[in-house]
């Protein structure tokens, strides 16, 4: 996604926790290729450092005009819904879904205090927030159960910033990935692979990349969908649809 974006003239703040080394490679990569970026080490969890987020963004860029918001963990293990553990509970909802709130309600407050653009400003200048969501939204896995609710509730905290932002001119959407070979889903690939390739998961028989994530992103970015606001991306081979 920050790739993406950077290549298209944004410049990006590449918020990072613990992954400094691969978040400088981010900002190498998109710098080298004529954009800006710059890495940021922020933790979602942690209201406090959200201001500190966003200064550092208006100080390298000016008033930021797209939020995308990328922070999740999965739980540290599986297990029946009955054993969930508490202390993982809380840190999946507060890095999946408080987090992602409490920093969407700061950036849109900054959005919000901006001069609206004019009406004939062109498509890009629209402000936006990106929920980077997940099919976990809707599809129950009972072992994994608060990594389902933080990604429910996400989708309809885009509904409830669509609706409270529209009126200012700040248009939010959810991209929701299915099944994408990322570090995220390493432990869990070879059943993934069985399923998708065996066992008829999905109907684009492939994982999905994360340059399909990211080209959803970046077709938001472009101001494609100008006149829609609250909308759901599929990114997931078609496993949203119904089949018999």
């Amino acid at each position: 996604i920050a790739l993406a974006l950077g290549a298209r003239g944004w410049g990006v703040v590449v918020n990072y926790l613990a992954s400094e080394e691969a978040a400088h490679a981010a900002v190498r990569e998109i710098v080298e290729s004529g954009g800006r970026a710059i890495a940021v080490q922020a933790d979602v969890r942690n209201l406090d450092d959200h201001p500190r987020l966003l200064d550092a963004a208006v100080a390298a860029f000016g008033p930021v005009g797209m939020l995308v918001n990328n922070a999740a963990v999965p739980c540290r293990a599986r297990v029946d819904l009955l054993d969930t553990d508490l202390e993982d509970f809380d840190r999946v909802m507060e890095t999946n879904l408080r987090g992602p709130f409490f920093l969407s309600r700061l950036v849109a407050r900054h959005m919000v205090e901006q001069p609206r653009p004019p009406e004939n400003a062109p498509q890009r200048m629209t402000r936006m927030i990106i929920n980077i969501g997940s099919i976990s939204a809707y599809a129950a896995t009972h072992q994994r159960a608060q990594y389902c609710l933080a990604k429910a509730g996400l989708a309809m905290m885009t509904s409830l910033f669509a609706a409270r932002l529209a009126r200012d001119g700040i248009l939010v959407y959810e991209v929701r990935p299915g099944v994408i070979d990322t570090d995220m889903v390493a432990g869990s690939k070879a059943r993934y692979e069985k399923r998708i390739h065996e066992e008829d998961l999905l109907p684009i028989a492939r994982f999905g990349e994360p340059e399909d994530v990211a080209r959803a992103v970046a077709m938001l970015a472009d101001g494609a969908l100008a006149y829609s606001t609250g909308a759901v991306i599929d990114v997931d081979g078609g496993y949203h649809l119904r089949r018999l």
